[in-house]
């Protein structure tokens, strides 16, 4: 569910600015100014060669002294060739891809020599607050170091990913994202990032990758080149008042088990609804003791709160009686969905 967006004075929410090589500070007292001259030399444009000539280009932001990161929809058409950074110092660097993750589309680079007016931006281990000004930073349509502002318009978003599985806990703004922002950074008013611009989902407003996932994901590829995402195998839909009648809730809350994945942790353990039989099936009202209201939540605590080989306990409601089950979580398999066509933008 979309929420609504808010429009505030000022610029006004969902302006949009792009500054040029002396970004006008001519006595200009702006906090959005201000962010910009911190951050934006941190901030890239990645352009990328890939097979037959079908290269892409998207933005990225320098995290320490050798790692940039940008979303895996951007990198992932790269040939051996590497992929190639420019920084608003007008300095060009070849990068290395040290690891990509398609569940959470994000990829960490390597840069051997990174610039000396380039220093890591901070990402933040919190959710931003709804309302909160952000700024998104990037490269749209490849033009250069540009700046857009708006507020976060909802938190726990889930996105369609290039894998087929969704992106959980995504964070929802109205600042102005168009393709070639993928990869930027979207902060805050003090600086810190508040997440991974994600320009893919084809609508009219922007997401952003959660600063909490991200946190989780990036540390792992760096060491290792991959990040292992938890899998429980189920397929759920949300409860609404009919299906909440037909098991027995007094609300509408939790969520529908409709398919259960064979040999999968939750195999046996989980009973799928019968198509056509309302009243049965397993719906899974609670995690660990946490209520589950609904898909985002059931997604979000599982990607953030949970890894392969964790056992968690499910409260389901089974035939109107309610009960405790558990289930050992494995890693996730490769994705046997059909893929979302995110590639790489232009």
């Amino acid at each position: 569910m979309i929420g609504a967006t808010v429009a505030v004075g000022g610029l006004g929410v969902g302006s949009s600015v792009a500054q040029d090589e002396g970004d006008g500070d001519d006595g200009v007292d702006s906090p959005y100014t201000a962010v910009y001259r911190d951050t934006i030399d941190s901030v890239v444009l990645v352009t990328v060669a890939g097979p037959r000539g079908r290269g892409g280009l998207g933005s990225g932001f320098v995290i320490d002294e050798q790692h940039v990161v940008t979303n895996d929809h951007v990198v992932s058409s790269a040939t051996d060739d590497g992929v190639e950074l420019q920084f608003n110092t007008e300095e060009w660097r070849t990068a290395s891809i040290v690891g990509t993750d398609p569940y959470s589309d994000l990829a960490v680079l390597r840069v051997e020599n990174m610039p000396d007016a380039a220093s890591g931006l901070s990402i933040v281990d919190r959710e931003p607050a709804i309302g909160q000004e952000v700024l998104a930073l990037g490269n749209p349509f490849g033009l250069d170091a540009s700046i857009s502002q708006g507020i976060v318009s909802g938190v726990d978003r889930v996105l369609p990913s290039p894998s087929g599985f969704s992106i959980p806990a995504a964070i929802q703004t109205d600042a102005p994202v168009n393709p070639g922002n993928s990869g930027g950074p979207l902060v805050s008013l003090e600086g810190e990032v508040f997440g991974v611009v994600f320009a893919g989902a084809g609508q009219a407003i922007g997401f952003a990758i959660s600063p909490r996932l991200a946190n989780r994901v990036l540390p792992a590829l760096i060491e290792d080149g991959t990040y292992e995402h938890p899998y429980m195998g189920v397929a759920v839909q949300p409860v609404g008042p009919e299906i909440a009648d037909a098991v027995g809730l007094e609300d509408a809350t939790g969520v529908l088990v409709v398919e259960v994945v064979p040999d999968a942790p939750a195999a046996d353990v989980l009973e799928p609804a019968i198509p056509g039989q309302p009243s049965s099936g397993d719906v899974i009202v609670a995690i660990d003791g946490q209520q589950v209201q609904n898909q985002a939540q059931l997604l979000s605590y599982l990607a953030l709160e949970t890894a392969p080989g964790d056992t968690v306990a499910l409260t389901v409601v089974r035939s109107g009686d309610e009960q405790s089950v558990e289930v050992t979580l494995d890693s996730r398999p490769e994705s046997q969905l059909p893929q979302t066509p995110i590639g790489p933008e232009r």
